[in-house]
């Protein structure tokens, strides 16, 4: 499986502790940045994880910044991602088992990196449920990717 990982400077040295634990367990990682703790802005870092995640040359992505609410965010803008906060292992469960995320956001200042290993752990280990109610809620949020005034409640 390969995984995007991307920081804004908030986020770079989780996103590092992350990255070398991923490799070490065998996953293929592509770092889309930061390299560093200068301060930069996280949408570059969102969209570039996100396009990799939409065109397939990633399996999923993984993005932190300091709470991660602003990874999540911008993320989200890209028809055909899928993102979530994560903050705890049964959150992170159920948005793979229900909403098949396939990018998880991360807040550095709020997880430690032993707690954001288990929660990309599970991320990574946990697959779509396929249940029939999921996919068709799946499909209306694909639908309001494309025309959001043509859905109905």
């Amino acid at each position: 499986m390969k995984i995007a990982i991307g920081a804004d400077h908030a986020g770079f040295i989780l996103k590092e502790r992350l990255r070398q634990t991923l490799a070490q367990e065998g996953y293929a990682v592509c770092d889309l940045g930061t390299g560093s703790a200068v301060s930069c802005d996280y949408p570059d870092y969102a969209a570039a994880v996100a396009r990799e995640v939409v065109s397939g040359r990633a399996d999923r992505g993984i993005l932190i910044c300091r709470t991660g609410a602003g990874m999540c965010i911008a993320a989200n803008k890209i028809a055909g991602i899928r993102a979530a906060q994560g903050t705890t292992p049964e959150e992170v469960r159920l948005v793979r088992d229900h909403n098949d995320a396939n990018v998880l956001t991360l807040g550095a200042g709020f997880t430690t990196a032993e707690e954001a290993a288990a929660l990309v752990d599970v991320f990574l280990t946990t697959a779509f449920s396929n249940n029939v109610r999921h996919i068709r809620r799946i499909a209306k949020i694909a639908a309001l990717e494309r025309a959001p005034e043509d859905i109905k409640a």
